[in-house]
């Protein structure tokens, strides 16, 4: 399964993103069957995410995870788990962990609706509150982790590799290039100055 963040409308406080389930679509070289339909080759969107925001350096518990390609694995220890067992007894088979993340550590989907939840983690929610301001804030963070927890975790049990990437469209590469270098210059400077 190849899970995509597109992060858009990044703050000084907080980044928006949408989940998108890109298995499929990810990959040209896939031996699609024909079985399935090209609509469902399409990236399929699974609900918002809200994550702290973009740092050139990691500020602890307030920092976006660097973009790149990130494997996820269920992890069955931890305060969290032990909550989320409590909470979602009905179908918790541990932390959808997002490994190997440069300067992080522990870090999961989870739910949350405002940047005080995230502490580093990408929050997941049905809705997003409109992206003019400083803050954002996600809606319906529960709805959006009990519809999607199972569909990863279904891929985790069958032994498939899970990955998620995360990646700002302003910061699009090709050929090795970014595309809008002038954006991702702007962008860090209009962060230097808060």
């Amino acid at each position: 399964m190849k899970l995509e963040v597109l992060r858009f409308s990044p703050t000084k406080k907080s980044t928006y993103g949408m989940l998108f389930d890109s298995t499929y679509y990810a990959c040209k070289s896939y031996n699609i069957p024909t079985s399935i339909s090209s609509k469902d080759r399409e990236p399929k969107f699974l609900c918002y995410i809200l994550e702290d925001p973009y740092q050139p350096k990691k500020v602890y518990g307030n920092t976006c995870i660097a973009d790149g390609t990130y494997k996820i694995k269920l992890r069955t220890e931890g305060r969290l788990h032990e909550r989320y067992s409590k909470k979602f007894h009905e179908f918790h088979d541990g932390m959808l962990w997002i490994k190997d993340v440069p300067d992080f550590t522990d870090i999961y989907l989870h739910i949350g609706n405002s940047p005080k939840d995230t502490h580093g983690c990408p929050l997941v929610g049905d809705s997003a509150r409109s992206n003019v301001g400083d803050t954002h804030f996600i809606y319906r963070s529960t709805r959006a982790y009990k519809r999607i927890y199972p569909r990863i975790c279904e891929k985790l049990a069958l032994g498939e590799e899970v990955t998620i990437t995360f990646s700002h469209p302003l910061f699009a590469v090709r050929d090795g290039s970014l595309l809008y270098p002038y954006l991702k210059a702007h962008f860090e400077e209009t962060f230097k100055r808060s």
